[in-house]
């Protein structure tokens, strides 16, 4: 197949009206759908319905060390919940704290107290200063850059490569500006390319050179057991380990929670860290309440049990993704693949599929979907700033809709991002 660079001007404009014919055509089918979040759908809340089953009036409420759970007390989550989350992310009970249904709010609440407090020993709080600036691998998860683009940082975008951020942009720049604090990362299937972090880029965030003696790395394990193909899960370096053996375990915060696994809105989320900053955060927190949901806890432990039963859940979500993600994957390489206009990463786990269109080409792409009935995520959120300098990628989440819902949206998505691509060759020639 010709790349569509190579075609002439005379065939581009025979091309573009063929396309445009087809566009029309979708135009007039009446499509609704939304693309634009990476959703659970109802049947892998269905797979969890037993857990409400799990407590009813006459199960007994007291936790693993004897207390009610319906009253005060296990202000840093109760046991049994600690041990499931201390086995997912390889951490000991003195740094995890097991908090609400949000791992979002939890990164929200942390940055403000490094802004309002310092958490690391010794550090000043951040608003004291003339200027934070943090670090965004790009494209990466438009909440975490929202988060500090609030709170009033300077976000830097950070290159993202096959095994994870260009650590070579990271050390140079942490190396030689103090008012550099952080950096957001999603280590295992990052969102949006389904990037795992190899064992020596983790090595690189525990071991580089700092000028900011308070830099923190934002650690979001979203996708810790999300693996589409259970024979081949990819696996990431623990890196409190890493801080350690480096010398600074205060170096890292590490985030996760059942949001995915479990019930979107009704899941359990835990943070962890060192056991010196968890004393900090603990002090902070003490404050602001008394505890977090250990009803929701004890249902999650005792329906899990351990880590062997949410992997085992797991691999039964797994077999409801894997046929949405190979229904997009499969379009593309069937109707784009060998054309020049289009890249994409096929991830081996995680919520969403990252595609790379035309430089220019990524606002139009969304727009022209948009205009035909499918809502994707909007073109440069994957970016600081909503801003994408190549304004090229958008992200594809196909865990919400139906199998024949994304035959129909993929299929539009592929024609859109043809036309725009031949829309944008046909200005040159």
């Amino acid at each position: 197949m010709s790349q569509y660079s190579e075609l002439s001007h005379v065939e581009l404009e025979h091309l573009h009206r063929e396309l445009m014919r087809r566009y029309e055509d979708w135009k007039g089918r009446g499509l609704s759908l939304d693309m634009s979040r990476g959703k659970p759908a109802g049947d892998q809340f269905d797979l969890i319905s037993g857990m409400l089953d799990t407590l009813d009036s006459k199960s007994s409420l007291k936790s693993a060390d004897g207390s009610d759970c319906r009253n005060y007390g296990d202000f840093d989550g109760i046991p049994e919940c600690k041990a499931l989350f201390c086995e997912m992310l390889g951490v000991s009970f003195d740094e995890l704290f097991v908090c609400g249904n949000s791992s979002l709010s939890i990164m929200y609440d942390a940055i403000g107290k490094m802004i309002l407090h310092g958490v690391r020993k010794g550090a000043a709080p951040w608003c004291r200063l003339d200027k934070v600036k943090f670090l965004c691998p790009s494209p990466g998860y438009d909440r975490h850059f929202a988060i500090t683009e609030r709170y009033g940082f300077e976000l830097i975008p950070i290159e993202m490569t096959a095994e994870g951020p260009d650590m070579d942009q990271v050390e140079r720049l942490v190396a030689s500006d103090e008012s550099i604090k952080g950096i957001w990362c999603v280590p295992k299937y990052s969102n949006p390319q389904g990037i795992t972090y190899s064992d020596e880029t983790v090595r690189r965030f525990a071991r580089m050179k700092t000028a900011a003696k308070d830099f923190m790395i934002m650690w979001d394990n979203a996708y810790a057991v999300h693996d589409l193909y259970p024979g081949d899960r990819d696996q990431v370096l623990n890196i409190l380990d890493e801080c350690k053996k480096a010398g600074d375990p205060d170096r890292v915060m590490i985030f996760a929670s059942t949001s995915k696994i479990s019930y979107a809105g009704a899941g359990v989320a835990a943070f962890a860290c060192s056991a010196d900053n968890m004393q900090r955060m603990k002090k902070l927190m003490s404050i602001q309440t008394i505890g977090f949901d250990k009803i929701n806890m004890l249902r999650h432990a005792r329906y899990f049990g351990n880590l062997d039963g949410i992997m085992t859940h797991m691999d039964r979500q797994a077999q409801l993704l894997r046929p949405k993600f190979k229904t997009v994957l499969d379009a593309f390489e069937r109707r784009l693949a060998g054309k020049g206009i289009a890249e994409w990463v096929n991830p081996k786990g995680g919520y969403f599929i990252s595609l790379d269109v035309m430089d220019g080409c990524a606002k139009r792409v969304v727009g022209l979907c948009k205009s035909a009935g499918v809502v994707l995520t909007s073109a440069g959120a994957t970016f600081p700033y909503g801003i994408d300098p190549r304004d090229r990628n958008i992200r594809v989440a196909p865990t919400y809709p139906t199998v024949p819902e994304l035959e129909q949206a993929v299929a539009l998505l592929c024609l859109c991002t043809e036309l725009a691509a031949v829309e944008k060759l046909l200005l040159k020639k």
